[in-house]
């Protein structure tokens, strides 16, 4: 069953979505109240477009003279007339009014005249696309308010929906000046689409011109980082001595650049270095290996003339360097995979003085050893058995290379615990003594693979001694002759007193 591959997702684009995103939201906004605005602008009185019509009407109407009311049926006349002061209706004669029961010439027709005026705000909407004809129109009040909605087919007419009443049935003078008033409406709708259309396109140019910039401006940003990819891409285990062009700005990108340049050094340092241990380390066991074989091989092509004796003690020296070794290098193999921190946030504490006081008195040597300890404990954050193989590395290595004397001295001062060995011996010359601290390192002098240890006994101590946050370094002898090692290591809180140094 075959996974799915993830989607290759790019940061670039996320970046000019976010930012784009982040511009869209205000400018939309004040698009849209904008807008609002524009509609608010065009539907107020005196702003609006000039829905201003006035119109005068005269009425006839037959009143019944025995009941004063009006008479059933079609009993009046009408005319109107647009922008007029004044109206006088035609006489009209009682028959040509055709009412019903009227035989005599006397009778009373009553005839008056009204005047209407007032302006007809539109009803705009805000939407881009709106039929100018589909719109509705409201009678502005006197208290500021819009009356009513009405379609535009209603305007200059009454606004009775049932009345059958036209503009045609109302004279051609009258229809073209309301056309006026209905184009003077519309063209306020047509007005307002075209202003929320560019401020549609506006705000959209807007966003695309941003979203175009945050595109190019992201690209030119995340080029260097690209570049810094495809050249850790192309870096491999065999080629570690190709490194990332650093721009020329000072900048985050150059300061990662930088960072990943210092750290391809240390990944490619400690590659050498692992190579180098490992042929080190392949050597270190091929010489026991090959010397218990070759007395092997010779004592069993000639068993009658072999001193078997001497061949089983000396295959046990070999088979014993041979274990010691695979000692130190898994020792220092889980050194390698431990933080380079106080060991006090997962260990206990060890008194320095007991430690060293118990290594003298099980030390079985032919050299004279002299102890200079405190009448105190010094406490110091770590584990016992690590700090115990440095105390006895440390006294080793100065019994391979003493003459007549090993002096071990431990002090304080105010933070830290100080730990001397020194020896009477040739001493490390000043260019050698940070090359005792890589692993396998034999001074040429000083000892041999078969008087000397593994090699391994300083760059244990060492990296005991980092690991627990101290330090050991190899310093100039009090007398210029020997070899003087000083292990620093944090003390306990605790356990702090005034410095003895």
């Amino acid at each position: 069953m075959s996974g799915r591959m993830p989607r290759r997702r790019s940061l670039r684009r996320r970046v000019t979505l976010i930012a784009t995103l982040v511009v869209a939201v205000p400018i939309i906004t004040v698009a849209a109240l904008a807008a609002v605005f524009l509609k608010n602008q065009a539907m107020r009185y005196g702003v609006s477009p000039d829905g201003q019509a006035s119109q005068i009407c005269a009425f006839g109407v037959y009143i019944r003279p025995e009941t004063n009311l009006v008479a059933d049926g079609p009993s009046w006349a009408s005319e109107c007339v647009a922008d007029g002061d004044s109206l006088q209706l035609p006489p009209v004669k009682v028959d040509d009014l055709r009412l019903p029961g009227v035989g005599t010439s006397e009778t009373v027709i009553s005839v008056f005249a009204q005047r209407t005026s007032g302006p007809y705000i539109p009803h705009l909407s805000l939407w881009p696309f709106t039929d100018t004809d589909s719109i509705e129109f409201g009678r502005w009040r006197t208290d500021g308010t819009v009356e009513g909605r009405y379609p535009l087919s209603r305007l200059g007419l009454s606004l009775d929906p049932d009345d059958p009443t036209t503009m045609k049935d109302l004279g051609p003078v009258y229809e073209a000046r309301w056309l006026k008033v209905r184009n003077q409406l519309t063209q306020a709708q047509r007005t307002l689409n075209l202003q929320i259309m560019s401020l549609g396109g506006g705000a959209l140019s807007l966003i695309g011109l941003f979203a175009l910039v945050a595109w190019v401006a992201t690209g030119r940003v995340l080029r260097p980082v690209e570049a810094i990819r495809r050249q850790m891409a192309d870096i491999t285990e065999h080629d570690l001595t190709r490194r990332v062009p650093v721009p020329r700005a000072h900048n985050e990108i150059a300061r990662l650049t930088t960072t990943v340049n210092t750290t391809l050094d240390r990944l490619q340092a400690a590659v050498e270095e692992n190579r180098r241990f490992v042929a080190d380390a392949s050597h270190e066991l091929r010489s026991p290996i090959t010397a218990l074989r070759a007395e092997l091989e010779i004592a069993t092509a000639h068993p009658d003339q072999a001193d078997w004796p001497n061949i089983v003690d000396a295959a046990l020296a070999d088979t014993q360097r041979l274990q010691s070794l695979a000692t130190d290098l898994l020792l220092l193999a889980r050194l390698d995979q431990t933080a380079t921190t106080p060991a006090a946030v997962h260990a206990g504490t060890v008194d320095l003085t007991a430690l060293a006081t118990d290594h003298i008195a099980r030390r079985r040597t032919r050299h004279t050893l002299i102890a200079d300890l405190p009448d105190y404990p010094v406490s110091v954050p770590g584990r016992h058995a690590a700090l115990e193989r440095l105390v006895g590395n440390l006294l080793d290595n100065a019994e391979h290379h003493a003459t007549t004397t090993v002096t071990i001295r431990l002090a304080t001062t105010d933070d830290h615990a100080v730990l001397e060995i020194v020896d009477d011996g040739p001493g490390i010359p000043p260019e050698d003594r940070e090359r005792v601290f890589d692993r396998f390192t034999r001074l040429d002098d000083a000892r041999t693979r078969d008087s000397g240890g593994t090699g391994l006994g300083l760059p244990i101590a060492r990296r005991i001694a980092t690991t627990h946050g101290g330090t050991l370094n190899a310093t100039d002898h009090p007398n210029r002759h020997g070899a003087r090692l000083v292990a620093t290591l944090p003390r306990t809180p605790s356990n702090r007193r005034p410095a003895l140094l």
